[in-house]
């Protein structure tokens, strides 16, 4: 992996000063070592080279998976990055030296191996080589950890399902690998088995196919498949949006990136490529919007100046996101140059002169920044510049078009860890109360494995926390694991009476049609809150059924 880049660092120790406090900065840790994984495609062993996509599909699931465990991930884009600098083929098959090389390349501590057999059902594979009909066909699956650090390689793990749940099959996988490279992870395997992002095999390859296709034509056709299979696959939304503004259909890349929902954990992404997607059609105002969204989750600066930009197109006043922009990576020209022109524009010539001379002495052989120091010299103190002035050179604000999948994920996961050293400054009850609240707010959103760890954080620092027990049966409630479910909700009931494990009781007994234990259960959520939704909700639906709430 490349390292952290300099703008990012800067960027987030800003936000940490900012935000948390000098202190809090410096107890920030670094990166944590050990952390960084690398999964290659696994090794297709059922003598049927059409099933080499699911292969393929390992590195995706895996490494969303073990995002959500804590660990930080090689995306897809690197990998190729480090294929193509060793000079190998994009579908190269490493030897164990090979491996250790890329890893290497890639800073990785540790390299996820495996392979595959497919045992047909009574269908077999479909005539176009895809296995769209197989009914009845397994899937075994073998993962090995390889420690770079330690040059070990783990003993096997195994795991295997109905082809057809073969989703089920890589999160069960991904959950013994998480557990084998960190024995302190205390995540559940039925919470990766709940995690979302499943969706019926057919799409699901669709997809894996498309984002590995070697033309734009097949990538295109293959997304387009996906999307027409599940309207709201996220992941390919994504995918297919990006391919749409590849080949320039900005409109069309707007439409569908736009479907993305923003609380999906691809929303980052996909409202970066939005925000271009709409500059490019001169929609500068969706434009704003969707690059002011990223920025307000992950404000680094090149996302903070297209937001500027934006703004700057509308004929508003930029000045102040350009100058956080400059001010996070004071090493980047771009960031000085269009300060200096929104500056211009409102009239400080002063210090508009002053920045493109920071531009200058960064690149001094930058034309445009020489041409506008030429202008700011001539023109009198206090002119301000539009952009229909006829003043022979018209500067325009430079808008970043990368979007670093690997530079985002970075500054998210050092993010965290500046959040996590503010937290360890806190009483044992505030910091439970604040990783409980995190935990609700991953639930809502339906990132069950980013919850259970921020539940299980709170109840570290306060073994007590009702609040946080109650998290943990909702937690548990919506894996499916009903015993632990009302397990929780009971110790949390036990510490304080509560709404939230009082609901998680009631809906538990009406699952179990114990009518009568639900009525208890919803009676008493009313008697703390008697205006919550949700109790009332469920006292209408026992109602319906016959079943008197007291």
């Amino acid at each position: 992996m490349q390292s952290l880049s300099k703008s990012i660092a800067q960027y987030l120790a800003l936000v940490a000063i900012f935000a948390y406090g000098a202190v809090a900065l410096a107890q920030a840790p670094e990166t944590p070592r050990g952390r960084v994984v690398l999964v290659l495609p696994f090794d297709n062993h059922s003598g049927n080279s059409s099933l080499n996509w699911i292969g393929d599909s390992f590195p995706d699931t895996l490494n969303k998976r073990l995002n959500s465990a804590g660990f930080l991930t090689i995306s897809h884009d690197d990998r190729q990055f480090a294929y193509e600098h060793l000079g190998l083929p994009a579908d190269f098959r490493p030897t164990r030296a090979t491996t250790i090389r890329i890893a290497e390349q890639l800073d990785a501590n540790y390299v996820i191996l495996g392979s595959y057999s497919v045992q047909p059902g009574t269908a077999g594979a479909a005539a176009n080589g895809t296995v769209n009909s197989t009914v009845g066909s397994r899937i075994t699956i073998q993962a090995r950890v390889l420690s770079i650090d330690e040059l070990r390689l783990s003993t096997v793990m195994e795991d295997s399902a109905e082809l057809m749940r073969l989703f089920d099959a890589e999160n069960a996988i991904a959950w013994k690998i998480a557990a084998k490279i960190d024995p302190h992870f205390s995540g559940s395997e039925q919470t990766f088995l709940a995690a979302p992002g499943a969706v019926p095999l057919p799409a699901f390859e669709d997809y894996i196919r498309g984002i590995n296709a070697t033309t734009g034509a097949e990538r295109m056709k293959r997304l387009e498949d996906a999307v027409g299979l599940v309207p709201s696959y996220a992941a390919a939304l994504l995918e297919l949006g990006k391919e749409q503004y590849a080949q320039r259909d900005f409109d069309g890349a707007a439409a569908t990136l736009a479907k993305v929902p923003k609380t999906d954990a691809l929303a980052l992404e996909a409202n970066f490529y939005l925000g271009l997607a709409n500059f490019n059609s001169a929609n500068y105002a969706g434009a704003q919007t969707a690059f002011a969204f990223v920025a307000g989750r992950l404000p680094l600066p090149e996302v903070v100046n297209n937001e500027g930009v934006a703004v700057s197109r509308q004929d508003k006043d930029g000045v102040e996101l350009f100058r956080k922009a400059s001010e996070a990576d004071p090493s980047d020209e771009d960031y000085h140059y269009n300060l200096a022109i929104a500056l211009y524009r409102r009239g400080d010539t002063v210090g508009a002169l002053l920045e493109v001379e920071k531009a200058l002495k960064l690149k001094p052989t930058d034309n445009e920044a020489l041409q506008l120091r030429v202008q700011l010299k001539q023109v009198a103190p206090g002119t301000r510049f539009t952009q229909s002035a006829d003043n022979g050179f018209s500067p325009l604000e430079r808008i970043r078009r990368n979007y670093s999948e690997t530079g985002f994920r970075q500054a998210a996961f050092l993010l965290d860890q500046v959040n996590a050293a503010r937290l360890a400054m806190l009483p044992p009850e505030k910091r439970a109360a604040e990783y409980t609240q995190m935990g609700r707010e991953y639930l809502s959103e339906g990132l069950l494995p980013e919850a259970e760890t921020q539940f299980q954080d709170a109840l570290t620092a306060s073994p007590n926390s009702a609040d946080a027990h109650a998290g943990m049966a909702q937690l548990r409630e919506a894996s499916g694991d009903a015993a632990k479910a009302r397990d929780e909700a009971k110790t949390s009931l036990i510490m304080k009476p509560n709404v939230a494990a009082l609901m998680v009781l009631a809906r538990l007994d009406m699952a179990d049609k114990q009518l009568g234990a639900s009525a208890e259960d919803v009676s008493r959520a009313l008697m703390i809150e008697p205006t919550n939704a949700a109790a009332i909700a469920l006292k209408l639906v026992l109602q319906e059924r016959g079943q008197t709430v007291p």
